[in-house]
């Protein structure tokens, strides 16, 4: 990252008003728009996101939590609401929210262009669905937006309206050993048991001009709360969807584990520390119907849909790994 880039970034809040987000902005406004519209017409709720908890997400791939004494008790900044939306869906089968998520990513993250210490996504729940089900809805769902913003936002899309296509479904479906074995006849080979390095996700994405999904990961390399197949309990009933020409996880979710001792039975396996689940796992111990979801990051999408070169151009106010930026 060059030096004037790094002072720029730092002194956002000075060039904002001329460093051409203007139409950024809209356009993000009018997708954000289009996912409400969308998921209104399929039945979800809007519901408001938490911010701070007991317990947040462990499964965020190298990243670190932060945690805050909240009157006298630790509590967490959320990585993602997914304890949440499986605690919500007892009384609303279908809902969503703009959540926002603050992860401390490694250092070298910055580097892939892709990462922002703070960011949005809709993460949404569905009782009793399947990885199959939802899946099928983030396609329609993306499909939309896409249409939605080539139709409202023309002008400000510009020369990347010639280039921006709705996708056609279905989308292509690999599972993750399809993937890996996909990855090798590339030269590039990596270990069966964890997530897929974000270089080698990049030169997948840079293979397709469609999105494409990722399914059934390793059980190593995920958090407790997937479901495990049960033809084969040492891969997951989950999925990442990638956009395609390099920019990446656009997608990422599965169905979820809902009974108590097949939770605290992954949660002891995972090394998780059992008691900062309380409130959890005594929802859990109560009962909570089989669910899938999934988060899609407002500003990936924002970056695919307008074409950009880096995440942080898709947002007023980045926070990017070791840049301290207002």
């Amino acid at each position: 990252m060059s030096s004037e880039l790094l002072e720029n970034l730092k002194k956002r809040y000075l060039t904002i008003r001329n460093n051409g987000l203007t139409n950024v902005l809209k356009i993000q406004d009018e997708t954000i728009s289009a996912i409400r519209t969308f998921l209104k017409k399929e039945g979800f709720i809007e519901i408001l996101a938490p911010i701070i908890g007991p317990a947040t997400d462990p499964g965020i791939r190298g990243a670190k939590q932060v945690t805050i004494n909240y009157y006298g008790v630790p509590f967490k900044l959320m990585s993602s609401m997914i304890l949440y939306k499986q605690m919500i869906i007892t009384s609303i089968p279908k809902v969503f929210a703009l959540s926002p998520n603050i992860r401390l990513e490694p250092l070298e993250t910055a580097k892939t262009r892709r990462h922002l210490t703070e960011f949005r996504q809709i993460d949404l729940e569905v009782a009793h669905a399947t990885c199959k089900e939802v899946m099928e809805l983030g396609e329609r769902m993306l499909c939309h937006v896409i249409d939605e913003v080539k139709s409202r936002c023309q002008m400000e899309l510009g020369e990347r309206l010639k280039s921006l296509k709705t996708p056609q479904r279905p989308f292509k479906r690999y599972t993750y050993d399809e993937a890996i074995e996909i990855l090798k006849n590339k030269g590039i080979t990596i270990e069966r048991d964890g997530e897929i390095p974000w270089d080698a996700e990049e030169a997948l994405s840079r293979a397709h001009s469609e999105p494409f999904w990722i399914t059934n990961y390793p059980m190593t390399a995920r958090g407790f709360y997937y479901m495990e197949k049960e033809d084969n309990p040492a891969f997951l009933e989950d999925f990442d969807l990638i956009y395609p020409e390099g920019f990446g996880e656009a997608i990422s979710g599965g169905q979820r584990e809902h009974r108590y001792v097949k939770l605290v039975e992954r949660m002891k396996k995972n090394g998780e520390n059992i008691s900062e689940y309380g409130w959890y796992l005594d929802m859990v111990r109560m009962g909570i119907p089989p669910s899938a979801g999934f988060g899609i990051g407002v500003e990936r999408l924002t970056r695919f849909i307008c074409g950009l070169e880096n995440i942080w151009d898709a947002v007023p106010f980045p926070k990017i790994a070791g840049i301290p930026s207002p």
